[in-house]
């Protein structure tokens, strides 16, 4: 199963409250490695943006204002995260709104059991500790020098590096991989090729003694010569 690692962006902090969402970005991953297959949707909320909000992400309610709406790329989104493990840091949040929305539009709600909360792992790990995407940024030595703003692709990236660090796997697979190409590319030789690949001869033990008699006598030869 791929993963996606998913991200939004809102006008505030609760959908109860009536704040909606401006940036929906998801990154496929196969085994934590990058796909390059990417969805991302800068969102008309059909609402005004609050300075607090324009302040953290930069989006403001002129420049949302000619973008989609939810429904025009809900079904998109669907279709992209469909059967895949999704990943998100502080899930309850992007979740409920996302879930809001896909309510609202009679869609079917994306399940709990299909989330990864990075936050219940870093709170696990590093109990007491800040865990927020900035803090474990810092802590494992992931260049923020790009994040000016809160920008839901970004926040795609850095979220798998910092994934990945608190799995203890660094970049997963990627040694696996370049072996099992090896492997591969070893099974599709010709059969005869295969064959002789396989037959080990060892030598016998006069053959042996033999060799080990022909090293003692070259060492001493080239030494003192």
């Amino acid at each position: 199963m791929n993963e996606v690692f998913l991200d939004t962006e809102t006008t505030g902090l609760s959908f109860k409250e009536g704040h909606k969402i401006v940036e929906i970005a998801c990154i496929e991953t196969k085994d934590l490695l990058p796909t390059k297959q990417i969805f991302h949707e800068i969102i008309n909320p059909q609402r005004d943006v609050p300075e607090e909000a324009f302040n953290i992400h930069g989006f403001s309610t002129e420049f949302l204002q000619n973008k989609k709406i939810f429904s025009e790329i809900a079904e998109k989104f669907l279709n992209f995260i469909q059967n895949k493990k999704i990943i998100i840091h502080n899930a309850s949040f992007d979740l409920g709104f996302l879930n809001y929305e896909l309510g609202f539009l009679k869609k079917n709600e994306i399940k709990k059991e299909n989330i990864i909360d990075s936050l219940t792992i870093a709170r696990e790990k590093f109990p007491g500790s800040s865990n927020s995407l900035d803090a474990l940024c810092k802590r494992f030595n992931i260049d923020l020098s790009k994040r000016t703003k809160h920008n839901a692709l970004l926040d795609c990236e850095l979220l798998r590096e910092v994934y990945i660090n608190l799995l203890d796997v660094k970049e997963p697979k990627l040694i696996f991989s370049n072996e099992k190409n090896l492997n591969e590319n070893i099974l599709n030789e010709p059969s005869n090729l295969k064959k002789y690949s396989k037959k080990i001869i060892k030598p016998t033990s006069e053959e042996l003694l033999k060799h080990e008699k022909f090293l003692k006598s070259e060492i001493k030869k080239n030494y003192f010569n």
